[in-house]
Order: structure tokens, then sequence, then C-alpha cells
């Protein structure tokens, strides 16, 4: 059996991965597909722990954190029952909302990202994206459909989702190695959605 793809949504908060990927799952289903969507933080024990961080119920270091997401996963991405791997061992296309980039990100916020992407180095090993979609849009635009959405997590401050911003493209710079498409996603709904199946028909043949 062909291995399947493995594609990534990345994105600041409030920029559209959810939507895109659960649309981008329901076309390809309907192409036939075998599709898998999972997220960061996962539903894990590491995972559980990050979300009470995340919403304010636990407080944990910044380092210690940034530990705890690579913990998460390297679970997600081994787990036996349902982790990525296996999921692409049985031929399924693995859309992810969120992966090591999210680390790369907001971690680096308060931790030198070459150290935050040197204790994601097994993950990258393990498992690379075969697409990172970036879904880019203007900053200012942030912080309506955050508050639109209601309960602010942990990273989601304006400022700080600028400067999150800028570490995602300094990721992009520092890791060439990766298929990264940025698109744009400033405009409807349905014009970012095109550019999204665009890019993923690109490496689904």
């Amino acid at each position: 059996m062909e291995r399947g793809k493995f594609i990534v949504f990345e994105g600041i908060d409030g920029s559209g991965k959810s939507t895109h990927a659960r649309l981008l799952k329901e076309r390809l289903e309907r192409e036939g597909y075998r599709v898998f969507l999972t997220l960061e933080p996962t539903e894990g024990e590491a995972g559980k722990l990050l979300r009470r961080c995340l919403t304010g119920e636990s407080d944990l270091p910044e380092e210690a954190i940034a530990g705890l997401f690579m913990t998460d996963r390297l679970d997600h991405i081994k787990n036996p029952a349902n982790g990525i791997l296996a999921h692409l061992e049985r031929g399924e296309i693995v859309i992810s909302d969120r992966y090591y980039f999210s680390s790369f990100a907001y971690n680096s916020m308060y931790a030198p990202m070459e150290w935050v992407i040197a204790i994601n180095a097994l993950a990258r090993k393990l498992l690379k994206p075969d697409l990172t979609l970036f879904l880019d849009l203007d900053p200012e635009r942030f912080d309506d459909r955050i508050r639109a959405r209601g309960q602010k997590e942990r990273y989601e401050k304006e400022e700080l989702l600028r400067n999150v911003r800028e570490n995602y493209m300094k990721a992009f710079s520092l890791l060439p190695d990766e298929k990264v498409e940025i698109v744009d996603n400033g405009g409807g709904l349905e014009e970012a959605a095109e550019k999204v199946y665009a890019a993923a028909r690109k490496i689904l043949g």
C-alpha cells in the first residue's frame, strides 16, 4: 500500500487554520481520499496539560511548556493506535492543525528559536510534512477574529501575535528544506480555499 501524505496548517491564532483544514478534508473525501484530521495540542496526557496551561488553569515556565509541546508531538507522531505515522502507513492523508512550526513561532517568544528547533529535532527526523500551508493574514485583523471567537488563550494578544508572525517567517528562512506554501488569507474564504486546494493537489498528483 502506498504511504499517505501529511499536510499541516500553520498560522497565527484567528488566521483560519481549523476552518481550512476542515474544508480541505471534506473536499478530498468527496474525491474518494481517506482523510484523518488531527490537531496539536492533542487529546493525549501531555496535550491535556498543555491545554490547561494555555487557558491559564495551570502555570509552568515557558521552557517547560516548550518541552511539553515536544513530548505531545512525539506521541502524536508515534502513538501505535492513533498516531500520524499509523494513519500514513494505512495510506490515508493526514491533515494536522499545527505541528512543529507552531513551537518554533510561539515558544521562541520566550526561549531561543535555535533551542526550540533543536529539542524538536527528533520530530523533524521522524516525520516532516509533505506540505506546510501557512495561512497569512494582516496582523490588524487577528484581534477581530479572536474577539469573535470568545475566550483568549495564553498567546492571543495582538502585539504577541505580530511577533509570532515574524517568528514564523524567521523559522521558514532557517529551515529551507521544508516544503512551505504561504497562502494569503486576507480575501474571501472561497478564494483562500482554492489556493489551499491547488497547493494540496501538487503533492497528491
